[in-house]
């Protein structure tokens, strides 16, 4: 794998560059939650047929990150970033012109392809900026661009669409994206090296290690949770609680402000020990999830466990992202390629699971603690994995075993 020229001056820079990209992917992945009323009016479509635009998106990132990861996987790690955010641009320059709902959504499904490899490479292109004690810090910071975007990007696109329409959102991103270009172009270091690049079946053997495939059932179980919760955030604050509908945005600001916090209190953490960190992130996530089935009737404490949330979810990105790529023996870039769809793909089994359970199941005030069962079964698979690290040792030879682990 080429590597890249760490230098102090110009690592914290291209770190920022990777933020201002993931800036950009994390805003028009959730902004449209906050049109979907103005999409549903002018293109004439049922609120539920705009909805489908977020699971299109999410479908699009779990399908096209292995495929646009083979595409590029040739690629320099700094052109296949900027050919990820033109894009990017393209997608959302054809979203704010798409005169129908059917180009609208192919528009979002080409915009979501370039969002897990620009993840995954980006999270490659972090870890090779920086020392080895710092590597799950600077996964951290890439992906503070995406909690920033959820407290700010989302509300601002939002407004945006309220006053000017929901074509002056992606109007907006689209022009996010070309700075952001620019941004990368200008302060990512070029790759050195001349290694060549694996051959894409080489790859797929390095996620088909036993480690790499239990990190991304992590990764899937942990976000399953948070998703389960997250998706009907609105009705149960509004329904159980007894909030306003006005109330929901300032509390969910509480939750990008804790998304921030969790981000970079794990990466810092993870830094110093990976593997505590992984295991209890997940253990806090499960416990929050899980008491804030007795914070329901209570307005001060879901504020506080909402901001909560935000830091127990997002304090698990860092040490599992870096786990991933620890574990993966070759394809690096795949593998992280691939803990991006699996994030997307619990997004979409939470808020399959939650549906459930308010039409199907106990309602809407079991929510919260059924989303709890999915990190536990998450740290199961995390104390399951870390046991095979130690069994390790006394199976294969010495040589081996140091490959496998590190």
């Amino acid at each position: 794998m080429p590597t890249i020229a760490i230098t102090r001056a110009r690592t914290p820079l291209a770190l920022y560059a990777l933020t201002a990209g993931a800036f950009g992917i994390g805003t028009t992945e959730f902004v449209i939650m906050g049109l979907l009323l103005q999409v549903s009016a002018d293109l004439h479509v049922s609120i539920a047929a705009a909805g489908l635009l977020i699971s299109g998106y999410a479908l699009g990132v779990f399908v096209g990150a292995p495929l646009l990861t083979a595409a590029t996987s040739r690629l320099p790690h700094k052109t296949a970033l900027i050919a990820l955010m033109v894009i990017f641009t393209i997608g959302n320059l054809a979203s704010a012109l798409a005169p129908s709902y059917g180009v609208l959504m192919l528009a979002r499904v080409i915009t979501s392809l370039a969002h897990g490899t620009f993840f995954g490479v980006g999270a490659v292109v972090a870890t090779g900026l920086v020392a080895e004690d710092r590597k799950a810090s600077a996964i951290s910071i890439m992906f503070t661009g995406l909690t920033v975007a959820t407290l700010l990007g989302v509300p601002a696109g939002a407004w945006l669409g309220l006053h000017f329409g929901w074509r002056a959102t992606f109007w907006a991103v689209s022009a996010i994206g070309v700075l952001a270009t620019m941004i990368i172009a200008t302060l990512v270091p070029a790759d050195r090296g001349e290694s060549a690049p694996m051959k894409f079946v080489e790859e797929l053997k390095g996620i088909a290690h036993p480690q790499v495939l239990l990190g991304l059932l992590m990764t899937v179980l942990g976000f399953a949770g948070v998703f389960t919760v997250f998706t009907y955030i609105q009705p149960i604050l509004t329904r159980v609680t007894g909030f306003t509908d006005s109330a929901v945005s300032p509390i969910l600001l509480v939750f990008g402000g804790g998304m921030v916090i969790g981000n970079l209190l794990g990466g810092r953490l993870a830094d110093k020990r990976l593997v505590a960190t992984l295991l209890g992130s997940l253990a806090a996530l499960a416990i929050v999830l899980g008491t804030m089935t007795f914070a329901l009737h209570s307005k001060p404490a879901m504020i506080a466990f909402s901001g909560l949330l935000g830091v127990a979810a997002f304090a698990t990105v860092a040490p599992l992202q870096l786990r991933v790529l620890q574990k993966a023996t070759g394809g690096q870039v795949l593998a992280s390629s691939f803990n991006i769809a699996a994030f997307n793909l619990g997004n979409a089994i939470g808020a399959w699971l939650g549906g459930v359970v308010i039409s199907h199941g106990p309602g809407l005030g079991a929510v919260t603690w059924v989303a709890a069962l999915l990190p536990v079964l998450g740290l199961v698979v995390a104390l399951w994995s870390v046991r095979l690290d130690t069994r390790l040792p006394r199976r294969l030879p010495a040589v081996a075993c140091a490959e496998t682990v590190l």
